[in-house]
């Protein structure tokens, strides 16, 4: 069986390392960002008629900015993100299971929205007038300690963390990546073994991939 390389930032990390172990994975951790708060200040809710959540870390680093804005009602991206809005007191209206773009496309043209967002992301698609406030930013770490990839499975929870992968990664033929999301697999350039997408953008469905790949035998 291959080791599972999981390169997630915390508080997910652990999160991450907890579940694929339980599932009897062998995994390395080498996280290559540290999530950090950013200073913002929220605005009147009542400007909005709802949240919209792409990430957790939007809950975890918010502060008490998120206080004021419990009024209003949450669209999430994935059940991770969602259940980290109803931990802190919010109502989730809609999870969305397939993308920001599509959980957008279920939502009136006529809303306006609120995204609290990290520092690194990219605009989607949207009929609607959606104002972004940046809370949170992942730094990256200098010197990750990234081990040697070879045959290895690399879980890949996000673009800008398969950007870094490609950026610093030197061996990869004979290295398979499982990433979260099709804009996260583009993100990891060329030369991999096999690149392959979870059929959710959530962490149960990518490590559920990653096992799949850990399990099979590279070809000869």
């Amino acid at each position: 069986m291959r080791k599972l390389l999981l390169l997630r930032p915390e508080p997910g990390l652990s999160a991450s390392v907890e579940r694929a172990r339980a599932m009897g994975l062998d995994v390395i951790a080498c996280p290559l960002f540290r999530v950090q708060p950013v200073e913002w200040v929220a605005p009147e809710p009542a400007a909005y008629d709802a949240l919209v959540l792409t990430s957790a870390n939007a809950i975890r680093h918010g502060g008490m900015g998120l206080t004021g804005l419990k009024t209003l009602p949450v669209h999430a991206v994935g059940e991770a993100t969602a259940a980290a809005a109803r931990d802190a007191g919010f109502h989730v209206e809609s999870v969305g299971s397939t993308g920001v773009t599509d959980l957008l496309a279920s939502l009136p043209a006529s809303f306006k929205l609120l995204h609290l967002a990290g520092e690194d992301r990219i605009a989607p698609e949207a009929a609607q007038e959606v104002a972004t406030l940046v809370v949170y930013r992942s730094a990256p770490i200098e010197m990750p300690g990234l081990p040697l990839l070879d045959d290895l499975v690399v879980a890949v929870h996000s673009a800008r963390a398969g950007a870094r992968l490609s950026d610093i990664a030197d061996h990869r033929a004979s290295t398979a990546i499982a990433a979260i999301s099709r804009a996260a697999a583009e993100a990891c350039g060329s030369g991999w073994e096999r690149v392959e997408v979870a059929d959710r953008p959530d962490d149960s469905r990518l490590l559920a991939l990653a096992a799949m790949l850990c399990h099979t035998s590279p070809p000869a």
